[in-house]
């Protein structure tokens, strides 16, 4: 089982769309984050998580075996690699984290994602250009596991 969490960082001002956050993926052999680096892993949380949203499609739709997140302003990766059963298993820095099937990853990454899209719907204007980014790339990643 994978667990996704994404985190908005606290005091840093007034809310933006460049706004720094964390991700931390956790299974059963182990967990990995942005938080806590030096130097820092942090990332431009409100970009980086369509762009996961958008490099797991692949893995989740059968095009790919095998794809990486590397997130927005930083080096902070998480790699993904599906077996010809449908085990997705999922690493950081070539350490496994854990492993689970295509639906439980499509389930934990969306729930957190829309935890997130909550955040920053009630701390940023609407329409603006990561509220643009997370939604639409919610809505491909939506039909791909539909």
């Amino acid at each position: 089982m994978i667990k996704m969490t994404f985190t908005v960082r606290p005091d840093q001002g007034e809310a933006s769309d460049f706004d720094l956050g964390d991700i931390t993926c956790e299974g059963e052999s182990g967990a990995a984050g942005s938080a806590g680096h030096v130097p820092d892993q942090g990332m431009m949380i409100y970009l980086s998580v369509p762009l996961l949203l958008d490099s797991l499609r692949p893995l989740l739709t059968g095009e790919r075996k095998a794809v990486s997140f590397v997130g927005t302003d930083t080096s902070f990766r998480l790699d993904f690699k599906r077996d010809r059963k449908g085990v997705v298993s999922v690493s950081a820095k070539g350490t496994a984290l854990g492993k689970c099937s295509l639906e439980e990853l499509a389930d934990t990454v969306l729930q957190s994602a829309l935890e997130l899209e909550e955040n920053l719907r009630s701390n940023l204007p609407a329409g603006g250009a990561a509220s643009r980014d997370l939604a639409s790339s919610l809505e491909r990643f939506r039909a791909s596991i539909a």
